[in-house]
């Protein structure tokens, strides 16, 4: 009977799951990861609930790093990233077959086998969401000094976005709020970013910019439609390289 770990949609979550099916030493046709309200229930199945705990996702992490290599890893992580219901089982499987090839840290070039493929996917898929994202996040200053960045992305990608910015606004007071997610980048001036969730905002404050920021926009909406050609306006081409989803919280689409 095949077991099948449930887990929440973490990485966290995942990386539980991951631990427990790896440590009953089944074969990949015999496990798999389900995320806890996307299961599609299946007959003769074991369900377990997976205790999710920091020590199992760092353990998992460190086999991944130290068998799998960096490679490996740096998709494996974007991949649990994804919004894909999948992701977990496509990550279990592949951890499974790097278990039975001679060099396991050559995992990620098997890309004939499915799962293998599938985490490959959905890392250019996260990866590329991302970079986008590095490129059309646009930050406003709120009448408390915080910049403030709305965004709604499709994969959970707030852990890959708030190191760039850290890195670009290390003296700066700021937050990314993921509203898909609900989940919040939060950076104080001088120190480490962090990420919440499950708590609770007033979101009219983000609403609430400050006198130099309407200016700024106004300052900057006037700058994009002094420099636009109207004679040589191609929404087609524009389309290719600024999806309409990344427009909803950008300045000079407002």
């Amino acid at each position: 009977m095949k077991t099948v770990y449930v887990c929440s949609d973490t990485v966290t979550g995942i990386f539980s799951g991951i631990y427990d099916a790896w440590k009953s030493r089944k074969r990949e046709e015999e496990c798999e990861i389900a995320l806890r309200g996307m299961l599609d229930q299946q007959l003769f199945c074991d369900y377990v609930e997976v205790e999710e705990t920091e020590h199992k996702a760092d353990a998992v992490e460190a086999l991944i790093r130290k068998h799998l290599g960096m490679r490996a890893y740096h998709d494996i992580y974007h991949a649990v990233l994804s919004a894909d219901p999948k992701k977990g089982d496509a990550v279990l499987g592949t951890m499974l077959t790097a278990r039975e090839i001679p060099d396991s840290t050559k995992i990620m070039d098997h890309l004939s086998h499915p799962k293998v493929e599938k985490v490959f996917e959905l890392y250019r898929n996260v990866f590329g969401e991302t970079h986008s994202y590095k490129g059309f996040l646009r930050f406003r200053e709120l009448k408390n000094g915080v910049l403030y960045a709305g965004i709604e992305p499709k994969n959970q990608i707030l852990t890959c976005l708030a190191p760039h910015f850290a890195d670009r606004l290390p003296t700066e007071n700021w937050m990314i709020h993921d509203k898909t997610h609900k989940m919040f980048a939060v950076h104080e001036a001088g120190k480490q970013w962090v990420i919440l969730w499950g708590d609770t905002f007033d979101e009219e404050v983000f609403e609430q910019v400050s006198d130099r920021e309407e200016e700024y926009t106004r300052l900057w909406k006037g700058f994009c439609q002094t420099i636009a050609i109207e004679s040589r306006r191609n929404p087609r081409c524009q389309l290719q390289h600024l999806p309409l989803r990344y427009r909803s919280e950008m300045v000079e689409f407002g």
